[in-house]
């Protein structure tokens, strides 16, 4: 029979990411774990973190490795960040969109990458 205390006792704690952090994080290499309204996980591939000249909010873009109702294979979904809350809310405005994709773009040819190619 399982000594099931002493199993217990000898299980690691898995601590619990916060994704804020772990996108903010110039050094993550890590997907970041989201959930979804039933709270069931998606892993996202963090592509960006985009700030735009005329606002203080942050924008994270990720891609969706988890399967995502209304997401196509390879299509990203973009965040806004807020630090203060620990909020990431996806972004639906589509001008909003354009203005952060034309951002990344050009921190893409800045950096010498392609916009497929890049990661952070």
């Amino acid at each position: 029979m399982r000594d099931l205390k002493e199993e217990l006792k000898n299980k690691r704690k898995v601590k619990a990411v916060d994704p804020i952090k772990q996108i903010l994080d110039e050094n993550n290499n890590d997907n970041v774990i989201l959930y979804d309204a039933e709270n069931k996980p998606i892993e996202f591939e963090q592509i960006a973190v985009i700030s735009l000249d005329d606002s203080d909010v942050l924008y994270a873009i990720l891609i969706p490795i988890t399967p995502m109702q209304g997401v196509e294979e390879g299509e990203g979904v973009i965040f806004s960040i807020n630090e203060e809350t620990g909020d990431l809310d996806v972004v639906n405005d589509e001008k909003l969109i354009n203005k952060i994709l034309t951002a990344y773009e050009k921190l893409c040819e800045e950096n010498g990458e392609g916009a497929n190619d890049s990661n952070k």
